[in-house]
């Protein structure tokens, strides 16, 4: 398929078969994710410990933070590039690729002039000063698998994202703690990102091919800075409004504690990955039906996607979040004081479904208003975070409680976004756009009661037998009160072996 566009000319429901699968796609690839990711929490926390996964926590949320802004927007506004250009694509990627590198050699260079950012709480050890190098794999990586998207190629983003990335990092992690126990995990991930790389810049030069006789001209490159900044702030803020609670915690509290929510995060970061499922296929699909004009068909797709997101964000937050402590004890025993924090994350991915697909919608129709959403959300969140946590310490409550604190505020947050982002793009589409319907709570109740026995059982059952169950009965509702003709496209499985 190396060319066709997105957004082909189809029947009226094509645009939502065609969400359908590449969602099916990245789901898969979802399930490999989490496959990978445990066993490395559980490397992590077993072997590392709390306090080395909480230094290596914040460390990599600034290197990543640092990334995303180098990245420019150009992960989610190549697509939109790409539809208008009039030159070879692929003269379009390359600009896309040496403005990521340009931006990476500005940021990398500065964290490696300060490489106190990275570590506040702690001294510089041995090999740290590598991690500032990633950004040049992270931005790259990035447009690689947004150029490969918008030709439709999304077995690309599961092989780097959900298979060699994840599983790179978990078993370095295992084989490096005979080296050191202090650089394993930051060695580990300096591997996992040179691996992505690698496994996203070959199928990149397959479909694009090299850079040929493509010169890059400074004035195009300045305009597609200048056109792109809106975006690159949304994303930056969307991206750090689910990692600045590690932030502040890093500043509030110890390592140890840091450690104890990063995993609860990662954890209660895996349905967030249901809607990155959706991310290289809807950018694509919605930027070719703003070109057509057709509002209505956005507002169609942003509705479908949001409520095939919550419905299954809500799915996963329940059997997750029903059995936290014993999800959290596969971890370690000393990680089960974060299951309150889990509680919270968790219900804050179902909370933010709805705005951030309609913030995949905003980015091309209202770019300006959107940030200044993102802007106060993210100030709200900040505040509130700190407000949260004083009132938790003049109450004198126990410091693991206190940590939960960021989690509360990042509920409220995203749950203000949803409702004026939402409510935004109604207004500009002239349809609605939520994904809500009140079969999610018909589903939610069988859930409940379930996993509630469940969590009379041994722990071990309650993860092998509860979760299970947690999930089919919601799952029966969902299907027979929750779902339609259209919900159901998503699980047509004709033609998937061949989506991989």
């Amino acid at each position: 398929m190396t060319g066709a566009v997105a957004g082909a000319p189809g029947p009226p429901n094509a645009d939502i078969s065609q969400l359908a699968k590449g969602g099916r796609t990245n789901f898969f690839g979802f399930l490999l994710r989490l496959a990978a990711r445990l066993p490395f929490l559980f490397i992590a926390g077993r072997v590392y410990g709390a306090e080395a996964l909480g230094r290596f926590a914040y460390a990599v949320i600034v290197v990543e933070f640092a990334a995303q802004l180098a990245t420019l927007g150009l992960k989610r506004g190549l697509a939109q590039q790409l539809a208008r250009t009039s030159r070879p694509q692929a003269h379009s990627v390359w600009d896309a690729m040496l403005l990521g590198g340009l931006s990476s050699t500005v940021t990398a260079a500065f964290l490696c002039l300060l490489p106190q950012i990275m570590f506040p709480n702690s001294a510089l050890n041995g090999l740290d000063w590598l991690l500032p190098l990633t950004v040049f794999g992270l931005v790259w990586s990035d447009i690689s698998l947004a150029a490969l998207a918008y030709r439709l190629d999304i077995g690309a983003t599961v092989k780097a994202r959900s298979i060699i990335e994840p599983w790179t990092i978990s078993l370095a992690a295992f084989g490096l703690q005979y080296y050191s126990l202090r650089d394993g995990l930051i060695l580990s991930y300096v591997l996992s990102i040179i691996a992505a790389f690698v496994a996203s810049i070959v199928p990149l030069l397959r479909s694009y091919g090299p850079p040929g006789y493509w010169k890059p001209e400074p004035q195009r490159l300045a305009a597609l800075t200048r056109r792109n900044l809106p975006l690159a702030a949304a994303d930056a803020i969307e991206w750090g409004s689910r990692r600045i609670d590690i932030a502040i915690l890093g500043l509030l509290f110890s390592p140890a504690i840091v450690g104890i929510y990063y995993v609860a995060q990662q954890v209660a970061s895996l349905p967030q990955k249901l809607k990155t499922s959706f991310d290289p296929i809807l950018g694509p699909v919605i930027t070719q039906k703003l070109e057509e004009g057709d509002k209505p068909a956005v507002a169609r797709q942003v509705r479908q996607v949001g409520f095939w997101i919550i419905a299954a964000q809500a799915a996963i937050a329940l059997a997750l979040g029903i059995p936290g402590e014993a999800v959290m004890g596969l971890v370690g025993p000393n990680f089960v004081g974060g299951v309150g924090a889990l509680a919270f994350l968790l219900l804050a991915e179902v909370v933010a479904a709805t705005a951030v697909v309609s913030e995949a919608a905003l980015i091309y129709v209202a770019r300006k208003r959107n940030l200044v959403i993102s802007l106060l959300m993210i100030v709200v969140q900040v505040a509130l975070s700190f407000a949260v946590v004083h009132a938790m310490r003049v109450m004198q409550w126990p410091v693991l409680v206190q940590a939960a604190g960021p989690a509360i505020a990042m509920t409220c947050a995203l749950g203000l976004a949803s409702v004026m982002k939402a409510r935004l793009l109604s207004r500009l589409l002239g349809a609605r756009v939520s994904g809500w319907r009140w079969a999610l709570v018909w589903a939610t109740a069988p859930a409940v009661a379930v996993g509630y026995l469940a969590t009379l059982l041994p722990e071990w059952l309650e993860l092998l037998i509860g979760i299970p169950a947690i999930l089919a009965a919601y799952g029966a509702v969902i299907w027979y009160r929750g779902f339609g003709h259209e919900d159901r496209e998503l699980f047509r499985m004709k033609g998937t072996a061949a989506e991989v």
